[in-house]
C-alpha cells in the first residue's frame, strides 16, 4: 500500500474492525513499530523506503520472542520486500509471511491501512 504524506495514522484489521496503531510520522523506513492489537496481540508494522506499509506477528516463529518489528526490512533478488529477525536472521516475506528460509514456517500478516 502506498501511503501519502497527508496521512496521519496507521491502522490495521482485525476481527473487529479497523484499529488504529500507529502515528505515520512514527514508521521511519527500513525500521518497524511494534503495537498492540486490541485482542492482546503483538503486529510488527513496517515502511519501506517507497512508502509502502506492511503489517505482521511480531513473534519469532523460530524462538518465541516478540522481536520481529525489531529487524530490518530488505528484498530479494526478484523483489520480495521482507524482514530479518534480529535474533536468529530467518527472513520472512512481509507480503504473504512465508519464511524465506524455511518454507515450512510463515507468520501472519495483517492488512493496514492510512487514515
Amino acid at each position: 500500500m502506498t501511503i501519502t504524506a497527508s496521512a496521519t495514522r496507521v491502522e490495521l484489521l482485525s476481527p473487529a474492525g479497523w484499529s488504529p496503531v500507529c502515528d505515520w510520522d512514527l514508521l521511519v523506513p527500513g525500521r518497524g513499530v511494534a503495537v498492540l492489537l486490541p485482542d492482546g496481540r503483538q503486529a510488527a508494522v513496517f515502511r519501506d523506503g517507497s512508502d509502502r506499509i506492511y503489517a505482521v506477528d511480531n513473534r519469532d516463529p523460530f524462538t518465541g520472542a516478540y522481536v520481529l518489528s525489531r529487524g530490518l526490512i530488505g528484498s530479494t533478488a526478484d523483489g520480495r520486500v521482507y524482514v530479518a529477525s534480529p535474533l536468529l536472521k530467518q527472513r520472512f516475506d512481509l507480503l504473504t509471511g512465508e519464511c524465506l528460509d524455511d518454507e515450512d514456517v510463515r507468520i501472519a500478516v495483517h492488512t493496514a491501512r492510512s487514515a
